[in-house]
């Protein structure tokens, strides 16, 4: 008797520790949280805009020199498009001199009657975030500040930022501008991004001109004699003893930001393997703050969630694998994804994603079919990624609907010669000729 009770008591404890255990483990996964001191905050995968933690992301706020992404775009699309290069040289107009003189602007002192090639103004407003470098850009871009914010608001609108408003290049607020603020603004106007939309702006910014981060993650640069100090203090190759409290493995951009208006604010990025994440906090209390929190939240990252391949390229749908074909040698085609699935995903729900498919219905017939020939690859629709937990924030660039790869085609299907169309069009006159036989004497009896 008492062994059967010991081992009784055994196995109660035994099941008991590995309830607990399924529970802590549970926690971890599912209720792992921070607290960001920051009004506004989220963390996003940057390869494919998966949103892992957010607070009042959608609350616009001015961003100050955060507002700089949106100028280092187009300088950048610029040259990609072959509109200027590294090397195209310009001078300093009166506004981004007298902007540049001033050191409660970040001004380092720029020189009239000199040239400055694109290159050096560019480190400047990326490293030390002067205004009057980033003025004499928008200018040489667009030919005027009024033009330039113009065209920082068709480029919000085409990558579908939610809430911003572009007044400026610098990130200023116009009352600090003066006659000076660009045509077509408010004097007193200020810009204005949600954390969503700065999360998004990085986003397009990293995946777009990637050499962007060759220059953000500088520590240092020189311009007519002055060492140029990168404001982003994160960034693991400081050589600087005040700095390494805040350094942060993989830490290789983006972009501080503060005024009074705006308190501290910071888009980081940071690439640990595999995986980037952009962060992005607004309005916190101290420089410290802002460095701190980012610190936070992509430890949140890194630690909570892993990278991983959820479904291969070739994946199919076991009951969808197939579509009819009409006019083909073949009945059917096989289809399957393009490319693999791969996300950022909190470790442990890998069996809570599944795939659904998108079908084009524009290449099918009124009887649901595609009609041959068919060639193998050919793109039918798209395989959509859906996740079925608990918490899901979804993704920053809400016009792509989450994440997608192509679905194809895994072969060829010819098109029936004219005698097996002929075959078969007389095939479906008699079989529809003798249902309609078969109904009429149906009606007669019933």
């Amino acid at each position: 008797m008492r062994v059967t009770m010991r081992k009784l008591s055994m196995l109660v404890l035994i099941t008991v520790l590995m309830i607990t255990a399924f529970t802590m483990n549970g926690t971890a996964v599912q209720g792992a949280s921070i607290e960001v001191e920051a009004e506004s905050a989220i963390v996003v995968d940057a390869n494919t805009g998966k949103i892992l933690y957010e607070k009042e992301s959608d609350l616009k706020l001015p961003p100050a020199s955060m507002t700089k992404m949106m100028t280092e775009y187009l300088v950048l699309e610029a040259i990609s498009n072959g509109d200027i290069s590294w090397d195209t040289t310009t001078q300093i107009s009166d506004y981004a001199y007298w902007l540049s003189s001033d050191n409660t602007f970040s001004g380092i002192g720029l020189t009239q009657a000199k040239d400055y090639t694109v290159r050096e103004l560019y480190e400047a407003m990326a490293i030390i975030s002067d205004n009057g470098t980033t003025v004499a850009l928008a200018e040489l871009v667009a030919g005027s500040e009024g033009e330039f914010v113009n065209m920082m608001n068709e480029k919000a609108e085409e990558m579908g930022l939610t809430e911003y408003k572009f007044v400026n290049a610098s990130g200023l607020s116009n009352s600090d501008l003066g006659e000076y603020h660009p045509e077509g603004t408010e004097p007193n106007a200020d810009n204005l991004l949600s954390a969503r939309s700065s999360a998004l702006l990085a986003y397009h910014l990293i995946n777009d001109h990637p050499e962007v981060l060759e220059i953000s993650s500088m520590t240092t640069s020189e311009l007519d004699g002055h060492t140029l100090e990168n404001w982003n203090r994160m960034l693991p190759s400081w050589n600087n003893d005040n700095f390494a409290q805040f350094a942060y493995e993989g830490v290789d951009g983006l972009k501080t930001g503060h005024t009074d208006a705006a308190g501290y604010c910071f888009t980081g990025t940071a690439q640990q393997g595999d995986r980037r994440l952009i962060t992005v906090v607004m309005k916190t209390d101290s420089e410290e703050k802002r460095f701190q929190e980012t610190k936070k939240l992509m430890e949140y990252g890194f630690s909570q969630f892993e990278s991983s391949e959820l479904f291969p390229a070739g994946y199919q749908i076991e009951d969808q694998a197939t579509l009819p074909i009409a006019k083909g040698k073949d009945k059917q085609v096989n289809i399957a994804t393009a490319e693999p699935f791969t996300s950022m995903i909190a470790s442990g729900e890998e069996e809570l994603y599944s795939v659904e498919y998108d079908i084009d219905e524009e290449l099918l017939a009124e009887d649901g079919r595609l009609e041959a020939p068919i060639e193998s690859g050919e793109k039918v629709g798209e395989a959509v990624l859906v996740y079925a937990g608990e918490t899901d924030y979804g993704y920053i660039d809400e016009n792509g609907g989450g994440q997608r790869v192509d679905l194809v085609t895994t072969s060829g299907v010819e098109k029936a010669n004219w005698f097996m169309l002929s075959m078969g069009a007389i095939g479906n006159f008699f079989s529809g000729l003798f249902s309609t036989v078969v109904d009429f004497f149906k009606g007669l009896f019933s």
